[in-house]
Formats: C-alpha cells, structure tokens, sequence
C-alpha cells in the first residue's frame, strides 16, 4: 500500500495536519486525513467527531450523518454530535427526522424551553 500525504505520520501527527486544515477551513482535505484515522481508529470520538464536521462544512451530507449516527449509536447523550445531526438532517429537508435530536441536544445542554 502506498503512502500518501494525507496519511503519513503518526497517528497524533495526521490528526494535527487535520486540525491544521479543519481550521484553514479547507474541510474536504481535513476529511482526506481524518478518514484514514477514523478507519484506524474506529473506537475514538473525537476523530470521527470532527470528520463529521468536516463533511458538514464541506456538503457532504449524506457522510456526516453516517458518521453521527455511529457516535449517537455509542453514545446517546454526546450532546454536539446530537446537534450537528439534527443540523445536518435539516440542511437535507429532513426536519421531522431532525427534531427529536435538536430536542435532546437541547435537553442535554440545559435548554429546556425549546422543549
């Protein structure tokens, strides 16, 4: 298998590159390199967290949802991912779907009035 940019280095290495192009707002590049470190490292949040953000700034919608479910499958009370699901399933035309995760996201940050 062959090296690439994307995924060469160290594991803390590649997830500093990452963050390097999240933040540049080069999302689809960052999602280049999370997308090795996700595979690797299936178990780790904060990676596939940010993948799905990635793939959310970037349009991929249909990516970030599969991504956000997988966290919301292992962790229901993960208050942002619940978030950025229900975000992401709205930015489909999805809003029936997408309204009981903005509610527990709400919910799990103390915003009770939006219940």
């Amino acid at each position: 298998m062959e090296t690439t940019y994307y995924d060469h280095g160290t594991p803390a290495e590649r997830w500093e590159r990452a963050r390097m192009f999240f933040d540049a707002k080069d999302y689809a590049t960052a999602a280049r390199v999370l997308d090795g470190l996700v595979e690797e490292e299936p178990g780790q949040t904060g990676p596939r967290l940010l993948l799905a953000r990635a793939y959310y700034h970037s349009a991929q919608l249909r990516r970030a949802e599969a991504e956000l479910r997988v966290i919301v499958e292992r962790d229901p009370v993960e208050h942002y991912a619940r978030l950025l699901l229900g975000r992401t399933l709205q930015r489909q035309g999805r809003e029936e779907e997408a309204r009981p995760h903005l509610r527990v996201a709400s919910a799990l940050a103390g915003d009770f009035e939006q219940l």
